[in-house]
């Protein structure tokens, strides 16, 4: 028997420590093998309208999944839950509140391990329909002190901290730009439709743990690719394996040389599994840039994005220049 769940029963089901914690528990079955990422695929339509699908399988537990969603001012997601034994049909669910809780929880579990254990201060530039949740995501991790947002629109901005000073409890602060904003900022999330480089690798504090969400479709870049290149920068790509990237074997995008992943493992300390396919586009990123090369990755400056890697085990850098 298959049942329809909707967006207010989403609300009512799920918080945002259960969302960080059903994605810890869901990469840890991917990082066994129990589990796999359906590629993202998206189609573009009327220059900028988009159609979306992505999934997952989670045989031994029973199920398999599609998220799909087309955004042409507007949007109606649906999340389709399949029988992994017999290919029934158990659930669809009205996602948009689900994508929300998922996109900022990842946000959560990167911040949870990769940020510094005392960072209290953060930076959140943009305050569109996906803020919320990417703040709460933080909070729900770190006892944040101070906030500074910052978006394009005055008025948005300062109606959304408003809102999530009151629904938050937490001390939120307007800036009149990014680098103020981020000015020695222990955690920066950038949630943003910018088109073109908005962070700079000046911007940042040695130590800056970063989360970027917004780049989801290609003409989309949120920080300049010299952040990730840092001699001196620890990476960790939020992408769960190849998901949401598109295989190129190598291509370039945004000057930025492709990059390969790792999965996310509780057992990185023993060793990264090998690399899968080279991808130029990820669907977020979460990067922390090194006090000094000394004290990230063992004493070895680190060029690899290890996808979803939630220690800084030295196992997962390679040498200053090289990718695993």
């Amino acid at each position: 028997m298959s049942v329809w769940i909707t967006e207010a029963e989403v609300v009512r089901l799920m918080d945002m420590k259960g969302a960080i914690a059903a994605l810890d528990r869901g990469l840890a079955l991917e990082a066994a093998g129990k589990a796999e990422n359906m590629v993202k695929t998206h189609a573009i339509w009327g220059g900028h309208h988009t159609l979306h699908a992505i999934g997952a399988t989670f045989a031994d537990e029973g199920f398999v999944g599609t998220k799909t969603w087309a955004h042409a001012n507007g949007a109606a997601p649906l999340l389709i839950l399949f029988d992994s034994h017999n290919g029934s049909l158990r659930a669809i669910i009205e996602a948009f509140a689900l994508g929300q809780l998922r996109t900022g929880a990842i946000s959560g579990l990167a911040t949870k391990y990769l940020a510094a254990e005392g960072a209290s201060d953060m930076a959140l530039i943009g305050t569109g329909k996906q803020a919320m949740t990417q703040l709460a995501a933080v909070a729900a991790v770190r006892p944040l002190r101070r906030v500074r947002a910052f978006s394009r629109d005055g008025a948005a901005r300062a109606d959304f901290i408003a809102r999530a000073s009151k629904a938050l409890g937490l001390n939120i602060e307007e800036a009149s730009s990014v680098a103020q904003a981020v000015d020695n900022a222990a955690i920066v999330t950038l949630v943003t439709r910018a088109t073109k480089p908005i962070l700079a690798s000046g911007m940042l504090a040695a130590g800056t743990h970063v989360n970027a969400v917004g780049a989801i479709s290609p003409e989309r870049t949120e920080f300049e690719p010299a952040l990730l290149w840092s001699p001196t920068a620890c990476r960790r790509c939020k992408t769960s394996r190849a998901s949401s990237c598109n295989i190129t074997g190598g291509t370039k995008r945004n000057g930025a040389p492709c990059v390969r992943y790792l999965p996310w493992s509780p057992k990185a300390a023993a060793g990264p599994r090998a690399p899968t396919s080279p991808c130029s586009r990820p669907w977020a990123w979460a990067f922390r840039i090194s006090r000094s090369a000394s004290k990230s990755c063992g004493g070895r400056a680190s060029s690899v994005l290890a996808a979803n890697s939630r220690t800084r085990n030295p196992s997962n850098c390679s040498p200053e220049g090289g990718l695993p």
